[in-house]
């Protein structure tokens, strides 16, 4: 190709790719879609059951497979080659039936604040989320992780009448995000995505004494050094700024998925945040603090945990 025409031709070139990407992605999105339309036809238990057995399946033939057993290796350099495969094929089970319980979650949500007839969501430290509620003269910070389904949290909070604004990461595949979004929306109250400014929304809900929630376990690029499960790797340190500057109580929540498709949420007692020599909140250790209490909880339940997630590449 002359020198003359590569310069003509790149816009052409871009143009191309990125309408490659985006038809790629479009196509992902419907079959997610038709997926889901399909499991919505079966009873609620008969479907996640379908997709787990699908997803144990399926997993192990992605690229995704190589990295879930690499990170379960390193993570538990103690674990046999067949415990490493079937606690990735737990995570499988596990992801695909999140998947499906978005289709369900009316259904599966059954919990009523105050109520004494079991169901298939128990709660514990509902005591904090009564007390939180109350408190609405100071901004509080509620953390969890991606185990369990994380997404019965908001909505247990809503349950409680307590206002809270959710920071997520959309999916990269715009079309899959845009539906993920919409139901999300519905049931979990304010969504605030994970994207340029989403700190100063956030920050603007705690100077109203406003309630945030977050997840607290993924890669961070631009992150502070910390370590999960021995390994180095950067997090974000927007909990323990937010916590610095707004002086707010930050409270640990995890969500357990139990056998016969029950769940149990648990908010934990608030932290007691590390600080310097000032008497202000620590923000590299309080970062730390937090990788450590989910660590916690991914020892307790290996399998809830997404394992596929390349949470300790450092670029």
């Amino acid at each position: 190709m002359s020198g003359g025409l590569a310069p003509l031709l790149r816009p052409t070139i871009a143009r191309t790719l990125r309408a490659v990407k985006t038809t790629k992605y479009w196509l992902v999105a419907q079959l997610a879609r038709g997926v889901l339309y399909t499991l919505r036809l079966l009873p609620a238990e008969k479907a996640l059951s379908f997709a787990e057995r699908a997803a144990r399946w399926i997993g192990p033939k992605t690229k995704r497979h190589q990295i879930t057993l690499d990170n379960i290796r390193q993570a538990y350099p103690e674990k046999t080659e067949a415990e490493v495969e079937e606690l990735a094929l737990d995570m499988w089970g596990h992801m695909a039936r999140l998947f499906g319980e978005y289709i369900f979650i009316d259904q599966l949500f059954d919990y009523v604040p105050g109520s004494d007839k079991p169901g298939r969501v128990e709660v514990i430290g509902d005591e904090i989320f009564l007390r939180i509620r109350e408190q609405s003269d100071r901004p509080h910070i509620v953390f969890t992780a991606h185990m369990g389904n994380f997404e019965l949290l908001p909505i247990a909070a809503a349950a409680y009448d307590l206002p809270i604004s959710v920071l997520f990461r959309a999916p990269n595949n715009p079309f899959i995000a845009k539906y993920l979004f919409a139901t999300r929306a519905t049931h979990m109250g304010d969504m605030v995505a994970s994207r340029a400014g989403a700190a100063f929304t956030l920050a603007r809900v705690l100077e109203r004494d406003g309630n945030i929630g977050a997840l607290v376990d993924q890669k961070f690029s631009r992150g502070v050094p910390t370590t999960f499960f021995g390994r180095k790797c950067l997090t974000s340190p927007l909990i323990g700024k937010l916590a610095r500057q707004y002086d707010c109580d930050v409270y640990p929540a995890r969500s357990v998925r139990l056998p016969g498709n029950r769940y149990r949420l648990e908010v934990q007692e608030k932290l007691v945040l590390p600080r310097n020599e000032k008497g202000v909140v620590d923000v590299p250790a309080t970062t730390q603090l937090l990788n450590d209490i989910v660590e916690g909880w991914v020892r307790e339940d290996p399998g809830q945990w997404m394992w596929f997630h390349k949470r300790w590449e450092i670029k």
